[in-house]
């Protein structure tokens, strides 16, 4: 059953994090994610919410998911994000179809 984590990243230093933009998705894509919104428009309908810049990323299954999260490769790139965003990670475990 697929498995999402969803982010709300709020960028404080735009050029410390391009090194995290650019070589994060080679990473995700090893444990099998794929993007389903990364930093697009948003519009919040209901709720008090003030998101920044939203990331969705589909893995096969919460297991890759938390593979890729605790891989070592990413937590080299999860020490650049925290010294360059204040982020809001959450997953999501999707529906059986």
């Amino acid at each position: 059953m697929a498995a999402y984590l969803i982010a709300d990243v709020e960028v404080t230093d735009a050029a410390a994090f391009e090194e995290y933009i650019r070589e994060v998705p080679a990473t995700e894509a090893r444990y099998g994610g794929r993007y389903l919104g990364r930093g697009g428009a948003t519009r919040v309908l209901e709720g008090d919410w003030e998101p920044h810049r939203l990331v969705i990323v589909e893995f096969p299954d919460m297991h890759s998911l938390l593979e890729w999260y605790n891989s070592p490769a990413y937590q080299r790139l999860k020490a650049i994000r925290e010294r360059c965003a204040k982020t809001r990670i959450m997953t999501l475990e999707g529906v059986a179809t």
